[in-house]
């Protein structure tokens, strides 16, 4: 029984050495806890029946668990009037009988069963181990009173139902057997397992499982990470602030250019009327409207934030099939006049491309032409664009 009671602690032990790593609160200070025991005990020796020899018994314990599985710990326990069932009638203290025990402890529900991160409601645990007995009052043979202590061995059950909002208490019924392994006269004193020579405990306890360092009263799993995960997530997160520095800087560029065109506008809109003259005999009627695309500087490729202007361009185009288009390209002034010349074609060419090949439209109803730097607006910059002029003629 004991080589059986020790194999499965050296299993439990080697079973959780496996997922300590991943555990969480694993400090010495951690998962303990204390409890306070109540029960009754009788003597096994024949020709002492169940139930015939019945005293009670009271009893504290501290317990520190060292993995899921594994636990030791320390438990006292005191009987009251006890000595009287072997003739010991002279004795006058309540608690004529105490016991401490040093016991290791398996958790069996998780040596089997696997430890899911948090106490399952219900548990069992095996407990063995070995302490010191200690009666008061003993007779001598001489008939003097005397203290006896002697060597005890324990071994039980624990059948525990964890309890409360953070499972912080466990509530156990603890059946266990408890050896005199001294034997009880000098006259036999072999250190042996025998059932005459031992106590049958049934007891009742209630523990108290102190918080620990991870913030529960027990232990939890932790997910790992493995270096090589962890410098692939940072390089994510850099590329992501740099896609994101990036998008603020088009960001503000185009809301410094909604500012340009607003101030535009205002500028036009104060400018004063030309002197319009109405001619009484209208014999035909045109309808024009101008889209403009602005470019970024040395380029001629049409930005996403400039397509809803090109958009416009072809809707118009689409829903009036004899309206016309021009398309005039233009640059600023930086570069030579060559380089300038080919950028406002370039761009010119950019739009009609995307009525084209995007929007289906006819070439033959585009013109794309190449006007070199431009002066239409205050600002140089303001002239790398390029105009949609539509002409929409009804006869």
């Amino acid at each position: 029984m004991k080589k059986g009671f020790l194999t499965l602690i050296l299993a439990g032990s080697l079973m959780s050495a496996g997922a300590e790593n991943a555990l969480t609160g694993t400090k010495f200070t951690d998962n303990w806890s204390v409890g306070i025991n109540a029960g009754v005990t009788q003597p096994l020796a024949h020709p002492y029946s169940i139930g015939e020899n019945i005293r009670p018994q009271v009893g504290v314990e501290l317990y520190k668990q060292f993995t899921p599985v594994l636990k030791t710990g320390v438990e006292f326990n005191a009987g009251i009037n006890t000595t009287g069932i072997y003739g010991n009638r002279g004795v006058r203290t309540a608690f004529d009988h105490a016991n401490l025990n040093l016991l290791g402890g398996l958790n069996l529900m998780n040596l089997f069963g696997g430890y899911k991160g948090s106490p399952r409601v219900f548990e069992i645990e095996a407990l063995g181990g070995i302490g010191v007995g200690h009666v008061f009052g003993c007779k001598d043979a001489d008939g003097s009173m005397a203290h006896k202590n002697y060597m005890t061995s324990k071994f039980g059950l624990n059948l525990g139902f964890n309890i409360g909002k953070a499972k912080q208490f466990t509530l156990a019924v603890k059946p266990a057997i408890v050896y005199n392994i001294e034997g009880r006269s000098q006259s036999n004193n072999a250190v042996a397992f025998n059932s005459n020579k031992a106590n049958f405990e049934l007891m009742a306890g209630l523990a108290y499982h102190f918080k620990t360092s991870n913030g529960t009263h027990h232990f939890t799993y932790a997910r790992l990470y493995d270096q090589n995960e962890i410098d692939g997530l940072n390089d994510k997160i850099n590329n992501l602030r740099g896609e994101l520095d990036g998008k603020d800087n088009d960001l503000k560029a185009a809301n410094n250019r909604i500012n340009d065109l607003n101030n535009e506008v205002e500028r036009l809109k104060n400018r004063k009327p030309n002197e319009v003259r109405v001619v009484e005999t209208v014999t035909q009627q045109t309808r024009s409207m101008e889209s403009v695309v602005t470019f970024r500087q040395g380029k001629s490729t049409v930005d996403n934030a400039q397509l809803p202007n090109v958009e416009r361009v072809a809707t118009y185009l689409n829903n009036h099939k004899d309206a016309t288009v021009i398309i005039r390209g233009f640059a600023s002034p930086e570069g030579s006049q060559e380089v300038n010349e080919r950028i406002a074609k370039a761009r010119a060419e950019a739009v009609k491309d995307i009525l084209v090949k995007r929007y289906r439209i006819n070439a033959s109803r585009i013109d794309a032409q190449g006007n070199g730097v431009g002066d239409m607006f205050s600002e140089p910059d303001w002239n790398r664009v390029s105009i949609c002029t539509i002409d929409d003629k009804d006869k």
